[in-house]
């Protein structure tokens, strides 16, 4: 990979533990890793790549810790636009239960796509249906074409209608069948080294569609390999009282009876806590992916952000599947996280330096790495640039940069560096050609969603 010089950036935010920004700031990379940071007089003067950031904040590549990327192909139908999640998902299972290997493939990209355009580096995705061949191998290998670090959950469903699951018998999977394939694609795929591109998450769906066997017997898998576990939890009333209705208890105390608790797990959405549950997920420093525009969007809800930080809990951002959402737009994910939680009538619930935080350091704390998320030396060479002399930004960023970037309208990056290779510049993703992408992509939503064969 050789040298790469970033320097001249009008503010560089590091997100290191002293929140350390820099004027006229740069970055030194060798290969894959950071060297150096600082003011661009403190840097070499040459390197093999060289990228003038003038006129642009520069800050740590973006995690992301939830999606569904399969989902990019079932935005906005008519049907599903106003209703709840129960409903919502049961419109969507007898569509998805079409999916091919391409259509995997393809989607993956396209969220892949607009991830890396809104300056994610890092993203976890949960796929947990697997029709027609389908596997996580389509899926990884899409991810790395295009180069982003990715934390592959291998989801699963196993409790149809007929045992009283959410979703139809068809689209469910057996626990052996389940089982066996974690551990196919941890031993295939899995790498736990510093600066890994491909992490395996072993990642049952949800309550409602797997069994409480399934998820013990994942937990065990999952701790015997030393990889981390992922669901969804507490998300809205309905799963609270489908919890209390088949197991007896409410979803945190049924993760917790089954082993799903702990610094090597994180749950998307817990948006339905008391104030005991807060203290118990903050105490055993188990991960929360926030979605605070798929939550707005189905109605579930507002997630205690605030007092899970305060209680120790590990929180980042998620954008959550692209049809609970409709955009895989990791800065708006941070606007919408900053806006949502002043609608309880604190206008400081949270600031712009704090989201930006659960973007980048929460992000890789919830995803267990300690090799991004930040900009010092030693740290992954995952970072991004935005220009701040472009119309959503004008007027903003001229008095804080870093704020604009989250009070003002979302904007796209500029560039973008992945493990030390640039994966945007001008505003383009490298080396992809996205009008035929997209045109593939709409090919097969079209086909998907109407029962039609694919042309």
């Amino acid at each position: 990979m050789g040298t790469l010089l970033v320097r001249h950036a009008r503010r560089l935010l590091t997100m290191d533990d002293a929140l350390t920004e820099w004027e006229d700031g740069g970055i030194y990379v060798e290969d894959n890793v950071i060297r150096a940071v600082g003011p661009t007089t403190a840097l070499p003067e040459h390197a093999d790549t060289v990228i003038d950031a003038t006129n642009h904040v520069v800050l740590p590549g973006l995690v992301n810790t939830h999606h569904h990327f399969f989902q990019t192909l079932t935005r906005a139908l008519p049907a599903a636009q106003d209703v709840g999640l129960f409903a919502w998902l049961r419109y969507h299972y007898p569509i998805w239960a079409r999916l091919t290997p391409e259509a995997i493939r393809v989607s993956t990209q396209v969220a892949i796509a607009e991830l890396l355009r809104s300056g994610c580096t890092t993203a976890a995705d949960h796929t947990y249906i697997w029709p027609n061949g389908s596997r996580l191998d389509d899926q990884i290998e899409a991810a790395q074409q295009l180069g982003i670090r990715f934390h592959a959950a291998r989801g699963s469903m196993s409790v149809g209608e007929s045992r009283g699951g959410l979703p139809p018998d068809a689209v469910v999977e057996d626990e052996e069948t389940i089982l066996r394939d974690c551990r196919r694609v941890i031993e295939h795929y899995h790498d736990p080294a510093r600066y890994a591109m491909v992490r395996i998450v072993v990642a049952p769906c949800s309550p409602f569609s797997v069994s409480p066997t399934l998820m013990r017997q994942s937990a065990e898998l999952a701790r015997a390999y030393g990889v981390h576990l992922h669901t969804h939890l507490a998300e809205t009333r309905d799963e609270i009282a489908y919890c209390r209705e088949t197991f007896g208890k409410r979803p945190v105390e049924l993760a917790e009876e089954l082993g799903w608790v702990g610094p090597d797990v994180w749950h998307a959405h817990m948006v339905h806590l008391t104030e005991d549950e807060i203290g118990r997920i903050g105490r055993t420093r188990t991960g929360v992916a926030h979605c605070p525009t798929s939550n707005m969007r189905l109605g579930s809800g507002i997630a205690p952000v605030p007092a899970l930080l305060q209680a120790g809990a590990r929180v980042g951002l998620g954008v959550d599947g692209s049809a609970s959402n409709d955009s895989s737009h990791l800065l708006a994910e941070a606007r919408n996280a900053l806006l949502l939680h002043r609608i309880t009538g604190d206008p400081g619930a949270l600031t712009a330096r704090q989201v930006l935080w659960l973007a980048t350091r929460g992000g890789a704390a919830v995803l267990g790495r300690d090799d991004i998320g930040q900009l010092a030396p030693g740290m992954a060479a995952d970072f991004i640039g935005v220009r701040i002399d472009s119309l959503d930004l004008a007027g903003g960023a001229v008095h804080d940069p870093v704020a604009a970037l989250v009070f003002c309208h979302p904007p796209y990056v500029d560039f973008s560096v992945v493990n030390g290779r640039l994966r945007v510049w001008k505003g383009e993703i490298v080396d992809l050609d996205l009008p035929a992408l997209i045109a593939r992509h709409n090919a097969l939503a079209h086909a998907l969603v109407r029962g039609e064969p694919v042309r």
